[in-house]
């Protein structure tokens, strides 16, 4: 049943990921700009410059608060990362059991399971 959750989550967050990619690069673009603007306004000289790249900041983080849906898909893909994660550490395995057409035997192997 737990392999039915994962895939479960797994398809939902694929699908949330791949719809959220646009959002995603515009959240990318956005904290590029973030980062460039405080980068060049710390080695900025003049206040014109510094006002400049204060703008472009501010420029940055709006564009940041309008792509929101791509913090939906960081969201996504955390998820995706963690069935990944699931999935690999708990490997599915087929167990065979052989029931003889001796009634006896299957009756002293569940009596076993039964007193232990």
């Amino acid at each position: 049943m737990k392999k039915f959750g994962l895939i479960v989550l797994g398809t939902i967050a694929g699908i949330v990921a791949l719809a959220s990619l646009g959002s995603l690069l515009g959240l990318a673009l956005s904290a590029l700009l973030v980062f460039a603007g405080m980068h060049f306004y710390l080695k900025g000289d003049s206040k014109l410059s510094k006002f400049f790249w204060i703008a472009v900041g501010i420029v940055g983080l709006l564009t940041a608060v309008a792509n929101v849906p791509g913090f939906f898909g960081i969201l996504a893909i955390l998820a995706l990362w963690y069935v990944i994660r699931e999935w690999k550490q708990n490997p599915m395995t087929l167990t065979s059991t052989s029931y003889s057409a001796d009634p006896f035997t299957n009756f002293e192997k569940q009596w076993d399971e039964l007193t232990k």
